[in-house]
């Protein structure tokens, strides 16, 4: 694997490295201009995202002094797809994600990196954070999950089901098939509606409509069987008793109220266990705090502050 240099005159790089199963996996890195900086934050999105979803996000970090990278997971945004239909997301094992993450902490980010470290990750960013913390706990001084993907909103019984469904699937060999419901990406989805499940701003919405009108190879499409086993998979192993017990990072952990897409429950459950995680909860959010309204972001900064100047214990 092998990635290309950096130049930190530049104000905005995009690159790519090489991954396992010679998979390009795409990167950016957005340089504060201030000398004296107070660290560099690795931004993690999370399925069916991609970077320039967040440039309000790196603005604001950048504002705050601090150099920013961030990637696209294999399979989904400028990265390497997987599948010969773009719009179709597949994964093994989740092996894959933490191989590649950690390819780029290690070679990419760490040597140009200004300490502290601090990582922000979304959703299934924020499971793979949990994921590679719990084997890597000195690499990060600071981690942020927001709105992580601990478990999915299902009850029990209906989680049972799924992972039996999807195993089903795959050794079918239907690993490569939507599940029932899901499909290509389409337009109708750029549409905003009331009750969507991301984010109630209507403004923040548009954002990701805008840039897949002018950018359509970054759009990705529904869950097919096989990121679904893979998937499920990992949850088992970070809900194993005595997994997350071991991640000893300084966590703050976001949840969304209104979230529609992952559990709360379990977001409440795990951090009651890891030694050094704060969970707050924002009631009116939907499951994208990120590109929620401003009141919301005005207390995700807040707590952001708060919490990266706040010594570990």
């Amino acid at each position: 694997m092998g990635a290309e240099n950096l130049n930190r005159n530049d104000q905005e790089i995009f690159n790519f490295f090489t991954a396992e199963g010679d998979v390009a996996i795409r990167y950016g890195y957005w340089p504060c201009r201030q000398e004296n900086k107070n660290g560099t934050v690795v931004l993690l999105n999370g399925r069916r995202e991609f970077m320039e979803k967040y440039v309000e996000t790196i603005a604001m970090l950048n504002e705050r002094v601090y150099d920013v990278f961030s990637l696209d997971w294999r399979g989904q945004g400028g990265s390497g797809r997987l599948l010969q239909n773009r719009h179709k997301g597949i994964i093994e094992s989740y092996d894959s994600y933490l191989s590649d993450l950690n390819f780029f902490i290690q070679d990419v980010v760490r040597p140009r990196a200004i300490l502290p470290l601090i990582v922000i990750a979304h959703s299934m960013g924020g499971h793979i954070v949990l994921r590679y913390l719990q084997q890597n706990p000195q690499l990060f001084d600071r981690a942020v999950l927001v709105s992580p993907l601990i478990d999915i909103t299902a009850s029990r019984v209906s989680r049972k089901l799924f992972h039996l469904m999807a195993r089903l699937m795959i050794k079918m060999g239907r690993a490569r098939s939507y599940i029932i419901g899901s499909g290509d990406h389409t337009a109708a989805e750029g549409q905003f509606k009331a009750n969507n499940r991301r984010t109630s701003d209507r403004r923040r919405f548009m954002i990701e409509t805008r840039i897949l009108s002018e950018t359509p190879e970054l759009a990705l499409g529904g869950v097919t069987y096989g990121w679904l086993g893979a998937t499920l998979e990992s949850i088992d192993i970070l809900m194993k008793p005595g997994f997350a017990e071991k991640i000893y990072t300084p966590i703050l952990m976001i949840s969304a109220g209104a979230d529609r897409v992952v559990s709360n429950k379990a977001q409440q459950s795990i951090c009651s266990v890891m030694p050094a995680c704060r969970l707050r909860i924002f009631p009116d959010a939907r499951h994208e705090v990120l590109n929620e309204t401003d009141a919301v972001l005005q207390r995700f900064w807040q707590a952001f502050d708060e919490f990266v100047r706040v010594e570990p214990q």
